[in-house]
C-alpha cells in the first residue's frame, strides 16, 4: 500500500550558552563577602546621580534581602548582572533579591516592589526578583517607571500583581513570570515579551491591561512565549488571558503555546464598558488556544512586529536575544532550531508494518512535537533522538 507521509526537514545547531561566572572589567562588585558592597542597594548609591556615564554592576551568588529604588534621578545607564553558569537558562540563576511587603502596607503598588525601576536605559541580566508576601494583596516584585528598560533570563515571583510593568518602553526576553492575579499590569508602558514563560500559580488573569485612553501608548504584546501550570498546582487551576483594568486595555498574545491552563473564552470582563478595549491573537497553538474565544475578542490575520510595537530597538540587546554569546564561552551548549522546511513524498509500505526510513520519520517527528510542546529541548536529548532518526533513516548508527 501507498502511505503519504510529511516530511519534516530541519536543522539543528548546537548555540554555544554563555556563562557570566566573573565580574566584567569595572564593574561594581555585590557580594555577601569579598565585594566593594553587600547588598544592591548600596552599589545603586554610589552612581552619581548626575553622571551620564555607564555603570556595570556584577551580583556574586547569594539571596539578596529588602527593596532597591533605582530613582529617575540618575542618569547613567546601568546594567547588572547576576552571577549564572548559563546566561540563556533562568534556571541558572544564582542570584535572588527577595521582599515582603504588600501594597496595603507600602501604601502604593509601586512602594511595594521588591525591585523599583525608575531610571532610563536600564538593563537587568539572570537575577530572581520576587514579593514573598503571597496571596490577598498586592505585592510587587518588579515594578517597571522608566523608558528603555530590558530584561533578560530573569525570574519574576509573585502571587498577585507580580510584574507592574508601568510606564516606559519594556522588553522582557527568556523570562520566567509566576503569579495568580493580575499578575502582569500597568497603565502606560509598552511592553514586548518575547520567549517568556509564563506559569500559573491560581486562577486568575494573566494581563490587566490600564490603557486609559486612545492618546495613551500602552501595549502589551506576549510573543513566541508559553502558558502552563506552575510545577505542582492542581489541573483544575484556570486562567483567563487577561482583563481589562481601564476601557482602552490593548493586549495581543501571539505565536504563544497555551496549555488547557487556558479558559476556552480566553478573555474576561472586568467593570468597564468594553467598546474600545482591545484584545486579540494570532498563531497561538495548544489546547489552551482551541476554545471558542468572547465575541469581543480579535484574531488578527498577521503578527505584530517588535519594531511596529517597541519602535527603534537599538536600545535592546538583540546579541542575546538571538542567543548570541556575550559573556564567557562555555562547552554548556543547547540545541536551536535555525531553518525548517515541508515536503511530501510517498513510499511504498509493505504489509508487515512501516518501513525504517517510516520510523526514522516518526523519531525526528518526536523531537519536533517536544520542541512545540515544552520548547528546545537539552543538547543530549535532542542528539540521541537524531541518531535514532539517522539510523532508522537508513543512515546506519552514530
Amino acid at each position: 500500500m501507498k502511505i503519504s507521509i510529511v516530511y519534516i526537514s530541519i536543522f539543528t545547531a548546537l548555540a554555544q550558552a554563555a556563562s557570566r561566572t566573573s565580574p566584567p572589567s569595572g564593574a561594581i562588585v555585590v557580594a555577601k563577602s569579598g565585594g566593594q558592597y553587600t547588598d544592591l542597594q548600596s552599589a545603586i548609591n554610589s552612581i552619581p546621580a548626575s553622571s551620564t556615564s555607564s555603570y556595570t554592576i556584577f551580583i556574586q551568588p547569594g539571596t539578596y534581602n529588602g527593596q532597591v529604588y533605582i530613582p529617575n534621578t540618575v542618569k547613567g545607564k546601568i546594567t547588572i548582572y547576576g552571577y549564572t553558569t548559563n546566561d540563556q537558562d533562568y534556571n541558572q540563576n544564582q542570584v535572588t533579591l527577595v521582599n515582603s511587603l504588600g501594597a496595603d502596607v507600602a501604601g502604593s503598588n509601586d512602594a511595594s516592589g521588591t525591585l523599583r525601576a525608575h531610571s532610563t536605559d536600564f538593563k537587568v541580566y539572570n537575577i530572581n526578583i520576587q514579593n514573598s508576601r503571597g496571596s490577598g494583596v498586592q505585592a510587587i516584585a518588579l515594578s517597571t517607571q522608566g523608558n528603555q528598560q530590558g530584561y533578560y533570563g530573569c525570574k519574576l515571583l509573585g502571587y498577585q500583581d507580580t510584574l507592574l510593568a508601568n510606564k516606559g518602553t519594556n522588553v522582557f526576553n527568556k523570562c520566567y513570570i509566576e503569579g495568580a492575579t493580575d499578575f502582569i499590569f500597568g497603565q502606560q508602558a509598552v511592553a514586548w515579551f518575547e520567549k517568556c514563560t509564563i506559569a500559573i500559580s491560581g486562577a486568575g488573569y494573566i494581563t490587566a491591561n490600564g490603557r486609559d485612553s486612545d492618546t495613551n501608548p500602552s501595549y502589551y504584546v506576549i510573543n513566541s512565549s508559553s502558558i502552563s501550570l506552575k510545577s505542582g498546582v492542581s489541573s483544575s487551576v484556570k486562567t483567563y488571558l487577561g482583563r481589562p483594568w481601564r476601557a482602552y486595555a490593548r493586549t495581543v498574545f501571539q505565536n504563544t503555546a497555551m496549555s488547557s491552563v487556558v479558559r476556552p473564552e480566553g478573555w474576561s470582563t472586568w467593570s468597564v464598558a468594553l467598546d474600545n478595549v482591545y484584545y486579540a491573537e494570532y498563531g497561538n497553538t495548544g489546547d489552551g488556544s482551541k476554545g471558542t474565544r468572547v465575541s469581543w475578542a480579535k484574531q488578527l490575520s498577521s503578527p505584530l512586529t517588535l519594531a511596529g510595537i517597541i519602535g527603534s530597538t537599538s536600545w535592546i540587546d538583540m546579541n542575546y536575544w538571538n542567543n548570541v554569546s556575550s559573556g564567557t564561552t562555555t562547552t554548556t551548549t543547547k540545541a536551536t532550531t535555525t531553518a525548517a522546511a515541508t515536503t511530501t513524498k510517498t513510499t511504498a509500505a509493505g504489509g508487515g508494518g512501516c518501513t525504517q526510513s517510516l520510523y526514522g520519520q516518526f523519531a525526528l517527528q518526536e523531537v519536533l512535537a517536544n520542541i512545540l510542546t515544552i520548547g528546545i529541548p537539552s543538547a543530549s536529548s535532542t542528539i540521541l533522538w537524531i541518531r535514532l532518526y539517522y539510523s532508522l533513516a537508513g543512515g546506519g548508527p552514530l
